[in-house]
């Protein structure tokens, strides 16, 4: 039996494979541990056993591993998935194709919509129609099943989607079709859109059924191959894999539906963010998190994370891109990281991202071939980043290389290589800055109002010229900022969503008790499914939410709903649905408010961590002096700034800018009138100057 010394959680990004472990000592001390290895494609699995051994972990030690990946992901936008057959109601073959009429690109007249991923061809009809209150108008009629499991066998098909119409009022039919497809066919993968989501909207449905068989095999495969190598190493602990709601999962459950792992990592990173917030007492926080391939922000108000299933992949300014309805954390993304790739326009104007170097070649400073001058390039090359601790000391900088990226991109411009690096900088902070608005002003909120907390690889860096950008409170580095994402996941408890489609008006006079008995049914189904994989429905805990609108509208707005629901409840409700709205929308109207649907989140412990206080230093900051630099702050000029060991500033201490904090894992810019102090956490709190 394990001995448990460790809880674990290890992220698989885009370039980096990140640890976090907690070890407890002989004394019954907690021991941090963190590392990081590359990412290792196809292979991810080998990424994680690599850190680990990085890291001198062993999997014996670990009674507790989490785990965030971005297979998923990456397989539907590289189109690594499998072959996907989808069965459907007679009649709506074709909702896949026609999609929806949200065409980006208005005025281009040769605008093509996004090719569906699963071919004319092997998309097939059976007889049988539910109505939308889920009355059965015509029975399901399965005797075609067996030719449309013979032609899809002809053509290699791996996995089979059903969506019904209707199906999220009522499952008997695609219940139905997929136990007869077992039967008949047991060795193909096969999954209906009830099991994902009990949401309206057909396209939205299908959609999410397709893309989670095209991703199911693969996923299965991935998870398969992780834990065996997990076991060969001697693990025998509990793995949870971690989900974009901001919860964990089993890997049985996970395997079955992989979709709802697509934001896994980025999830894991905002919910470890909410939670630190409410430690340190900032409950309203702008959290972003920078790597090497992208950056993506979120924010959460009053501590709570906000979900939502209105999720597309692949949707830009040209593109109307693929919905995915699972709930995910509600964030906004950009192709902007450390090895985000900058070049010229046929205008001559200096872009950065979204194309990234990733870990192979890397950016020209890694010395693996890279010729493209990308946002790490440019901070080495302004002091920014120590060249001779570059990585935590673990790569020597190629600077000849980085020289040669930059020179050459400035020659297009006009420019030398310091203007090429500065205008990098100031471009990535841009489009940063723009992606906070996108989820702080767009939607109704004040950055001033709120704390930045940023972290991965290249938030630490960053984070300050955004906030003073914003005019944000402060700024928070956490602990061990580089891996935030893996810690994140320690702080998760296993959890699920359920959606259910209803539609009630407010004012029926029956409401009450039928939002009552929906709600109960959502909750007993949830304690079901728990307790057949040995959780204590006792454990279990629930959040209510329900999605209203005013009549007749499209869409709908979030409301948090706490306790029974009465008749005298409603009206509270009903006030809380139009503060939210106008809110978000600028104006409320006197039209009647209806229910559309309910969510609710199951959620159990499996054990989080208890952050431990340090005291606090009486020793100054000086102690922990390296030396003395020249560093380009890009847009207050040069100033020689002090650079302070992170692995020896100890809680209490107060620094102020110009100044860098480096450590193995993340390089802090502080700025020219900047004040830092460390909580007793480690956590850097940085005050922003005039």
């Amino acid at each position: 039996m394990t001995t448990a010394r460790y809880r674990a959680a290890t992220d698989v990004g885009g370039t980096f494979t990140d640890l976090v472990a907690f070890e407890t000592t002989a004394t019954g001390a907690l021991r941090v541990v963190t590392a990081k290895s590359d990412t290792t494609p196809p292979n991810f699995e080998q990424g994680v056993l690599d850190v680990l051994n990085k890291a001198g972990v062993d999997p014996h030690d670990i009674g507790f591993l989490a785990h965030g990946t971005t297979v998923v992901i990456n397989a539907l936008t590289e189109r690594k998935g499998v072959k996907v057959g989808l069965i459907t109601t007679k009649g709506f073959r074709d909702t896949l194709e026609i999609a929806r009429g949200n065409r980006p690109d208005f005025f281009n007249l040769n605008y093509v919509k996004p090719v569906p991923f699963v071919p004319r061809y092997l998309r097939a009809e059976l007889a049988g129609r539910m109505d939308y209150h889920g009355h059965e108008l015509e029975k399901l009629d399965l005797s075609a099943l067996p030719a449309i499991l013979d032609g899809f066998r002809a053509e290699g098909v791996e996995a089979i989607a059903v969506c019904f119409l209707h199906s999220y009022a009522n499952t008997a039919h695609e219940a139905a079709a997929v136990a007869e497809i077992a039967r008949l066919w047991p060795d193909v993968s096969v999954v209906a859109s009830h099991q994902i989501t009990r949401e309206w909207r057909e396209y939205e449905r299908t959609n999410t059924a397709v893309l989670s068989a095209y991703v199911q095999p693969v996923a299965a495969r991935y998870l398969g191959k992780l834990d065996a190598g997990l076991k060969d190493g001697g693990f025998e602990g509990s793995l949870f894999i971690m989900q974009s709601n901001c919860g964990v999962d089993s890997v049985e459950a996970t395997s079955r539906i992989p979709i709802t792992m697509v934001e896994s990592g980025p999830a894991s990173g905002f919910w470890g963010a909410a939670e630190l917030g409410r430690r340190i007492g900032e409950p309203n926080i702008l959290a972003l998190d920078i790597g090497g391939t992208t950056a993506k922000c979120s924010l959460i108000e009053n501590g709570q994370v906000r979900i939502m299933t209105d999720y597309w992949i692949e949707r830009d300014r040209t593109s109307a891109g693929y919905p995915i309805m699972v709930p995910v954390v509600d964030l906004v993304e950009i192709g902007n990281g450390g090895g985000s790739i900058a070049s010229v326009d046929e205008f001559g104007k200096l872009r950065v991202g979204p194309q990234s170097a990733g870990a192979v070649p890397g950016p020209a400073s890694y010395g693996r071939g890279g010729v493209k001058a990308t946002t790490t390039d440019a901070n080495l090359w302004l002091g920014r980043i120590n060249r001779d601790y570059f990585c935590g000391g673990t790569v020597k900088a190629d600077m000849k290389a980085v020289e040669t990226a930059l020179t050459a991109l400035g020659e297009k411009m006009g420019r030398g290589p310091d203007e090429a690096a500065q205008g990098i900088i100031r471009i990535a902070n841009n489009n940063m800055v723009n992606a906070l608005k996108l989820v702080s002003l767009n939607r109704g909120f004040d950055p001033r109002d709120f704390t930045l907390l940023a972290f991965g690889g290249g938030g630490a860096m960053h984070a300050v010229a955004l906030g003073h950008e914003l005019g944000v409170k402060k700024v928070v580095i956490p602990h061990a900022a580089s891996v935030f994402s893996a810690w994140g996941m320690m702080m998760s408890d296993l959890r699920r969503d359920f959606f259910v489609t209803r539609l009630v008006p407010l004012s029926s006079g029956t409401a009450a008790q039928a939002l009552e008995t929906l709600f109960e049914g959502v909750e007993d189904e949830a304690r079901a499914q728990f307790e057949t994989e040995g959780v204590d429905s006792a454990k279990v805990t629930f959040h209510r939410y329900g999605k209203f609108r005013y009549q007749n509208q499209e869409h709908t707005t979030e409301v948090p709903m706490t306790g029974a629901i009465t008749e005298a409840g409603l009206q509270a409700i009903t006030e809380a649905f139009h503060g939210i709205y106008e809110r978000e929308y600028t104006y409320r109207l006197s039209a009647p408010v209806e229910l559309v649907g309910i969510h609710v989140v199951a959620s159990a412990e499996v054990g989080k961590l208890e952050l431990v206080a340090h005291p606090l230093s009486t020793e100054p900051a000086s102690s922990a002096e390296k030396g003395k630099r020249m560093v380009d702050y890009a847009l207050e000029g040069r100033h020689e700034a002090t650079i302070y060991d992170g692995d020896r500033l100890d809680p209490g201490m107060v620094l102020s800018g110009p100044a860098i904090i480096e450590d193995s894992g993340t390089t802090v810019v502080i700025h020219p009138g900047n004040t830092v102090s460390m909580d007793a956490y480690r956590n850097l709190h940085i005050t922003l100057g005039a």
